[in-house]
């Protein structure tokens, strides 16, 4: 029973992080219409997609045998939470768009269910 809640957990971030994530690389030039400025830095966009998207697939690893990768919640938890608090705070600054922020808070209450998930899995693992 718990490790059918890690897995779903797992496998319900890593499909809507792809779907979220993925189509961002065709979307450079409408989000600096859309959000402007355009992007100066596009190595720091492109690269946080491709980091954004390995995570993914690493969801997607954790949730096909929760038991043997229980520790990596804990960095998928921090990979959460280190964009959900960071975007946050930026939108509290003024510095970022609502949209933005609706996304951070997406990312915390996934960090929350990994968190749960890690803790759910603690019996199996022993």
């Amino acid at each position: 029973m718990n490790t059918h809640f890690a897995k779903r957990v797992f496998l319900v971030a890593a499909i809507y992080g792809i779907v979220a994530v993925f189509p961002q690389y065709f979307m450079e030039a409408k989000l600096g219409i859309d959000f402007p400025p355009p992007l100066n830095h596009p190595e720091h966009f492109y690269g946080f997609l491709g980091i954004a998207l390995a995570w993914q697939f690493a969801f997607l690893l954790i949730a096909k045998d929760v038991v043997r990768y229980r520790l990596f919640m804990l960095p998928a938890a921090f990979e959460k939470l280190s964009f959900g608090v960071a975007v946050l705070v930026l939108y509290a600054q003024g510095r970022v768009v609502a949209l933005a922020a609706g996304a951070a808070a997406i990312d915390l209450v996934f960090a929350l269910f990994f968190l749960l998930a890690f803790r759910a899995t603690k019996s199996e693992s022993v």
